[in-house]
């Protein structure tokens, strides 16, 4: 029996994937440069470990993958509003292959200053091609085919934890953290090539003119994103949606530090690290497949579906929090994330469906930034 277009099911994932080239491309760009990800963060939490034997090393350093968010997000939301959103995304490819190989000259714990520093622009980069790549999904896809895409996009970031994190953990216990930092910056040169063949209708962008650093860089544009936001309630709450899943921003921390010490396979710190990172991709590859078919392109019950997301990670987590058991702790890590996906996936969508084309830039950089 086939799958109405729009299906939260793996058959609509096939199909969408099957007959648009260019969501194809786009797809793959998200699959192959966040996998590299993983790899990079698994490398860079352990190096900090081995470094300084200290988990506040890896508490910085998380502040510094998200705050970046914060100060880049306002600009990164204008300039995609601006400017191609391809050539936005394009730009920020090449500038991240290039600032992930400036880790391998971390060696010492002297120069840890250094990591965060290439960190933090790395992060930065990463809101302009975040913004840019969530604005121009509608562009990509019909309206009907947001929510598959959405979820998909969900179910691909899982699949890059899954499978990032633990290719990550085998590549830097065998291979060492040298292939890991050199395998994400091709995965950001691959996403390059893929998204330059992508072509979409940039509607945004037509009847601007030549833009002016101060429509750059002003705070004009910035002020009329916030105006647009304030002006309408239903979007004001939809910003709010994500919020709480950066609020738990602490367990990445949390994950990092127990899965090397607590959780430790075959006596390798970062086994246990990238299998705690591995079931919290299974779980956001499922929670979307279950829900799916519930919720469908229904909005009041996408609403819900956030609700039941929320709760998830609360008792999941507080489980996690006391169990010594490696089993429990990999189904406490599914359940949360799981429930994450459902914030992620639904919010995302209603989002897409609410926003005006000429600001999906700016709103998806803030949606960005609070999620973080």
């Amino acid at each position: 029996m086939s799958q109405p277009r729009g299906s939260i099911s793996l058959a609509g994932y096939r199909d969408l994937v099957r007959r648009n080239p260019n969501y194809r491309r786009f797809w793959f760009a998200q699959l192959i440069s966040g996998s590299g990800d993983w790899f990079y963060s698994v490398a860079v939490y352990n190096l900090l470990l081995e470094l300084t034997g200290s988990a506040e090393s890896v508490a910085i350093a998380v502040v510094l993958q998200i705050l970046p968010n914060f100060v880049a997000g306002p600009t990164a939301g204008v300039v995609n509003d601006r400017l191609s959103r391809r050539k936005v995304m394009l730009v920020a490819d090449a500038v991240r292959a290039v600032l992930v190989l400036g880790l391998l000259f971390i060696r010492t714990a002297e120069q840890i200053p250094i990591l965060y520093l290439l960190l933090g622009l790395e992060i930065a980069t990463a809101a302009f091609f975040e913004s840019g790549r969530n604005a121009a999904l509608p562009s990509v896809v019909e309206r009907e085919d947001i929510p598959t895409a959405n979820a998909l996009s969900s179910t691909t970031w899982a699949t890059t934890v899954a499978v990032g994190a633990a290719l990550g953990g085998v590549a830097v216990s065998f291979l060492g953290r040298d292939a890991a930092f050199v395998i994400n910056s091709l995965s950001f040169l691959v996403s390059f090539a893929l998204i330059w063949r992508t072509h979409f209708r940039e509607t945004h962008a037509e009847g601007l003119g030549p833009v002016t650093v101060r429509q750059l860089l002003g705070l004009g544009p910035i002020v009329e994103g916030i105006g647009y936001v304030l002006g309408n309630w239903r979007l004001t709450l939809l910003l709010t949606l994500k919020l709480g899943l950066g609020i738990l921003g602490a367990r990445v921390v949390l994950v990092a530090v127990l899965g090397s010490r607590e959780f430790a396979i075959f006596g390798k710190p970062a086994l246990g690290m990238s299998m705690l990172y591995m079931f919290q991709g299974l779980g956001s590859l499922i929670g979307p497949l279950i829900a799916g078919p519930f919720v469908g392109r229904d909005q009041g019950r996408m609403r819900k579906a956030v609700l039941v997301g929320y709760l998830a990670p609360a008792v999941a987590y507080a489980v996690f929090s006391q169990t010594e058991n490696w089993a429990l702790a990999g189904l406490c890590m599914m359940a949360a994330h799981a429930g994450g996906a459902l914030v992620w996936v639904f919010s995302t969508t209603l989002l897409h469906l609410h926003t005006d084309d000429r600001f999906r830039g700016r709103v998806f950089a803030a949606d960005f930034g609070l999620s973080c």
